[in-house]
């Protein structure tokens, strides 16, 4: 993992079992997800609840995930 995803996210088997989890938190990026998915949550809710996530954390990991997404894509699509 390069320097800037790992200032956004982090994977340790000694955190939350090896959930991938924002950095220097235990909160797993899969609640940001639920609470995006359940569509009735905003990212400000999200932050709001979980207050050591910063903004710059949760922007960047939509954008790792929207990033992977596309390169997904090109990839099936290269084929």
């Amino acid at each position: 993992m390069d320097h800037e995803k790992a200032r956004i996210v982090t994977c340790d088997p000694e955190i939350v079992s090896g959930a991938l989890v924002f950095t220097g938190t235990r909160v797993p990026v899969k609640n940001l997800n639920d609470y995006l998915m359940a569509g009735h949550y905003s990212l400000d809710a999200f932050l709001d609840e979980f207050p050591g996530v910063s903004r710059e954390q949760a922007e960047g990991y939509l954008n790792m995930a929207l990033e992977a997404v596309e390169e997904n894509m090109r990839a099936g699509a290269a084929r």
